[in-house]
């Protein structure tokens, strides 16, 4: 039986207008997502990979209204944000959260630390400053952390400890969803696997959904139970982990599993590995945005673009060739 879905996002678009002249007029868009459309079910991790500007971080922006979408709609248990007012919005923030890449900008470096874990509270007016400061301490304990760290400022912690505090942050007012924009990028590979492990726990206790953004496809793989790969602001693959890893049927998936460095270096790739840089997302390739490096491309990739198509098994793909 198919789970309830926490997160349903369609036909999110997100155009950034290109404005020129001393009249400052608009003369083309920065397409950074074109048609997306996904869901999340509660307790449960979709993973957001692709090359770096294929417009990951802003579909997860998007989704929270950090930015606003230029069209789609984004509902969370059922109730369509994109049309929420400021005041509507300030109590659906509650509801969803995010994590960020860099710990260390975004943390206020004027603030202690336990005043940055508490400042959610205070914002939606949550108890008294000593309920707070209890509430504050708890979140501490449970991310990793010393309730004594509280007075300490963000640059007396470690990346991986100021990552523990915005993940304290991001839990404070118990939201059901949490956007995780590539936050273990910055760390080292051993305290990677703390912060995964600490997400993969919180999502275990707490019934968490997380849309987790990532070009680490070795971290997607093991915190993920679904997988969306997107290139040049559309979804290409959607699959479910497993699935994905073992087979994936879109050449730019394949090429990225095929760009992922084997532990032992006496065995060879057989797969393609894809060639040249993304294009602009100003003036995207026509059809298939992926035709001009992909090795399988035919005639009609050049003018024809693919629908994200269901080819079974709860597996989409947006390919001409499957």
């Amino acid at each position: 039986m198919e789970k309830t879905p926490l997160i349903e996002v369609t036909g999110l678009r997100k155009f950034f207008p290109i404005r020129k002249g001393l009249l400052r007029r608009t003369v083309g868009n920065v397409r950074a997502v074109d048609g997306v459309s996904f869901s999340i079910a509660a307790g449960e991790t979709l993973g957001l990979v692709g090359e770096s500007g294929c417009g990951k971080s802003t579909v997860g922006r998007t989704v929270l209204r950090l930015i606003e979408p230029s069209a789609g709609s984004i509902k969370i248990n059922g109730t369509d944000i994109t049309t929420a007012n400021k005041q509507e919005m300030r109590t659906l923030r509650r509801q969803m959260q995010i994590v960020f890449q860099d710990p260390f900008s975004s943390l206020n470096p004027r603030l202690k630390a336990g005043e940055i874990v508490g400042e959610p509270l205070k914002v939606h007016g949550v108890g008294n400053k000593k309920e707070r400061d209890a509430r504050v301490a708890q979140l501490f304990q449970r991310v990793g952390l010393r309730p004594a760290q509280m007075n300490n400022y963000p640059h007396q912690f470690s990346g991986g400890q100021r990552q523990r505090v915005s993940i304290a942050r991001a839990l404070a007012l118990d939201p059901g969803f949490i956007v995780a924009d590539e936050p273990v990028s910055a760390l080292d590979v051993s305290i990677q696997a703390q912060v995964i492990n600490l997400l993969m726990d919180l999502q275990r206790e707490m019934g968490l959904s997380y849309l987790f953004i990532s070009h680490n496809l070795a971290v997607v793989e093991h915190i993920s139970h679904r997988v969306a790969v997107m290139y040049l602001g559309r979804i290409v693959e959607y699959a479910d982990k497993a699935a994905l890893f073992a087979k994936p049927l879109h050449p730019y998936t394949e090429a990225l599993l095929a760009a992922v460095p084997l532990p032992d270096p006496a065995l060879k790739r057989t797969k393609h590995r894809v060639e040249g840089d993304v294009p602009s997302p100003i003036n995207p390739p026509s059809g298939c945005h992926f035709h001009p490096r992909c090795p399988y491309a035919e005639a009609r990739c050049k003018t024809e673009a693919p629908a994200l198509r269901d080819v079974g098994m709860g597996r989409q793909v947006a390919c001409h060739l499957r």
